[in-house]
């Protein structure tokens, strides 16, 4: 259960720090923004707690550090830097690998660590020694009482083997009271005698009232770990109520009860306790409340500064194991599966009930897949965001003025496709930091403005997502890269290119223009890996680049890699599926005369010649061919190519099974799937068949 809690924690805490490095890049550029400075210290805070209600001591000391740099610059007394914000990002970082060290904090960290933090006292004008140490609230002065603007009434119910989870419930209480002042009422009324209390037992329960100047989702962060059906969290108004009024609203007793005994004449609790309408814990907690508002509106009045404001609503989404939804898509599609040999049995047997009962399963396979699938997507801008950091410490590093800018961040992508596309964005991002914005003064001397513009936009484009990485800096220098295809042997002087020959040539491994081999480019690694990286997610790349105007990357690739859209073909008696987003239409295959018996070829196609691949001699399938056959056009995005097939069968939904070790590196295949006999069918890749039939025109 500890490890459990554990890996939750750590799960949350990396989602803290993803959060935490895109406000602080923002930040940056919007320094007096309150909003993002309360951002960032919500997010110190919460970590600091966690890691301490955890026992990990070290990072909970570390980011209190910052957290307490970042009180002051939400007080005012220290001012956003870019200083800052770099040091922020260093912590960050470090809290990052405390959060990984799983056998120990290294010695180097801790060293860093300390250096860190005598950084963030420096800057926030703490001693080098001593942090900040606030005054007790007792000792502080009445007119500096600052009224809460929210208060809440907090029940905590911990099960009985809540001890078992290694929760530290006193740190809990501990974090509600740094909010605010807080009245804690202990309700031992489930509490067993001593002789029959087991030590490892929760018999306990509490109810608090906190009146803060937090915000309801900051007070459930708190419990951010904690089972949420034990905390229940009611937002309250801030008013000195008759203890009758009290227990009716905290749901003790109903206003008829209360009724029914506040004619006589004893104190409203005796009578409710005597009558055992209510228990005396229940009583306890009501007098602590009014208790609690009493003493609060004493201090407003002194300070007359008290501003109501309205508690924020809950979330409305949980979290999900990947794990479990990459199940659930397997299901789903052995479900396909299923359904197509179901309907190819109800076809073959004429049964009118079994073919409504195979529709009407279809349907509900259909809906579940469109569901399960929808799961599975998520905004490529979950993506985008972690580039943020990446062009700002490229900047630093390359010494230039480069900006981010994200467009079509909402586009919505399968989450493995999404996993597959961080590399190749990467290595473009760092292209075009340093092989395309200029450095200040060449922008400024070219009429530019000094900070370069890197944008990174997604859209859909039917069952692809285009995804362009692209600058506004000098472009590619066709010279300068056809001059380097030539040293290297890749192309001869006499060759005549077109551009978008030249611009393939530098996906060359181990191309490179540059001159020197620096920490971020210059050994001509890089775009090669993007092109075999999207290559193998059935994609595209594509370039276009205007000297002195900048240069872009365009990626087409698919939605998703579990279930697609097919046309089944068969030549001889083998099946094919070919993804129905490539195909463009169906043709009568009638080859030239001198084109017969070659595998690769052109044909004539509404008064154009289109190359073609005979896939039965591709495949070296056995057999005379029927004297009628088709060809099948696809397109690989910028070329169109002609596939011949003995007969096209009909569309087919496909589920992607990947082919095995041994057929890895067979040509023109993408995977395999079932159909409804139980039989494979091959899917084939039209990206590869359609390198085959440039290499063979070349």
């Amino acid at each position: 259960m500890l490890e459990k809690l554990n890996s939750v924690f750590l799960e949350e805490a990396s989602d803290l720090l993803s959060s935490l490095e895109d406000n602080l890049l923002s930040l940056e550029s919007d320094p007096e923004n309150n909003e993002l400075i309360s951002a960032v210290f919500r997010v110190m805070h919460t970590i600091k707690g966690s890691a301490g209600m955890f026992g990990f001591d070290d990072i909970s000391k570390f980011t209190h550090e910052i957290e307490t740099a970042y009180d002051l610059v939400r007080s005012g007394k220290v001012k956003v830097t870019s200083g800052l914000i770099s040091l922020t990002l260093k912590a960050r970082d470090l809290i990052n690998v405390m959060l990984e060290a799983e056998n120990g904090i290294p010695d180097d960290v801790r060293a860093e660590a300390e250096e860190v933090v005598k950084e963030f006292r420096a800057l926030s004008g703490q001693s080098a020694e001593e942090p900040e140490k606030q005054a007790p609230a007792s000792k502080r002065n009445r007119a500096d009482f600052e009224a809460p603007e929210n208060h809440f009434r907090i029940k905590f119910t911990p099960p009985e083997d809540f001890f078992r989870s290694g929760t530290r419930i006193l740190l809990l209480i501990g974090e509600l009271a740094d909010m605010g002042p807080l009245t804690i009422t202990a309700l031992l009324d489930k509490v067993p005698p001593l002789s029959e209390m087991d030590p490892e037992k929760c018999c306990m329960s509490w109810s608090f009232i906190l009146s803060t100047r937090r915000t309801r989702d900051e007070v459930n962060d708190v419990f951010i770990f904690v089972d949420p059906s034990i905390v229940s969290i009611e937002p309250v108004p801030a008013e000195v109520k008759k203890i009758g009024q009290v227990l009716v609203d905290r749901k003790s007793i109903t206003t008829e009860k209360l009724e029914q005994v506040v004619s006589q004449q004893k104190k409203i609790g005796e009578i409710l306790t005597e009558s055992k309408a209510i228990s005396k814990q229940d009583l306890q907690a009501a007098l602590a409340e009014q208790k609690h508002f009493k003493k609060l509106e004493e201090e407003q009045k002194s300070a007359d500064v008290y501003k109501p404001k309205a508690a924020s609503g809950a979330q409305q989404s949980i979290r999900v194991n990947s794990e479990k939804l990459d199940q659930l898509i397997d299901l789903v599609g052995e479900l396909v599966t299923f359904n197509a040999r179901l309907s190819q049995t109800a076809q073959e047997t004429k049964n009118p009930a079994f073919m409504t009962l195979s529709e009407q399963s279809e349907r509900l396979i259909l809906a579940l897949q469109d569901t399960s699938m929808d799961m599975r997507m998520l905004p490529i801008g979950t993506m985008f965001s972690r580039f943020r950091r990446v062009v700002h410490d490229l900047a630093n590093d390359l010494n230039k003025k480069i900006e981010l800018v994200t467009e079509g961040a909402e586009t919505e992508l399968d989450k493995t496709v999404i996993e597959k596309l961080n590399d190749p964005l990467i290595h473009l991002i760092r292209n075009s930091a340093d092989h395309g914005v200029e450095a200040p003064e060449v922008r400024e001397a070219a009429g530019k403005e000094p900070t370069g513009i890197i944008r990174l936009s997604a859209s859909h484009a039917g069952a692809f997502v285009v995804v362009s990485v692209s600058d506004d800096g000098c472009g590619i220098e066709k010279e300068k890269v056809f001059q380097k295809a030539v040293s290297r042997g890749l192309v001869q002087p006499s060759d005549v290119l077109s551009d978008n020959e030249i611009y393939n040539l530098i996906f060359q491994p181990g191309f490179s223009t540059s001159d020197t081999v620096t920490s971020v480019s210059g050994r001509g690694v890089g775009l090669d890996v993007v092109k075999k990286d999207i290559t193998s997610l059935g994609g595209t790349v594509f370039i276009e680049s205007e000297t002195g105007r900048g240069s872009s990357f365009i990626l087409k690739i698919p939605l998703t890699l579990a279930i697609i859209e097919g046309m089944l073909v068969r030549i001889g008696e083998n099946d094919y599926v070919i993804p129905l987003t490539n195909v463009d239409e169906c043709l009568e295959f009638r080859p030239e005369k001198d084109s017969e018996g070659k595998i690769c070829s052109h044909i004539s196609a509404r008064g154009q010649m289109l190359p073609y691949v005979d896939l039965r001699q591709w495949f070296g399938i056995a057999g005379d061919a029927p004297s009628y056959r088709q060809v099948v056009v696809v397109n690989d995005q910028d070329s169109k190519l002609g596939l011949v097939v003995d007969r096209v069968i009909g569309n087919h939904q496909t589920v992607i099974k990947p082919l095995g070790d041994l057929y890895r590196n067979v040509q023109g295949l993408s995977g395999a799937t079932l159909l409804g006999d139980g039989s494979v069918a091959l899917i084939l890749d039209v990206f590869k068949l359609s390198d085959v039939v440039k290499a063979e025109s070349a």
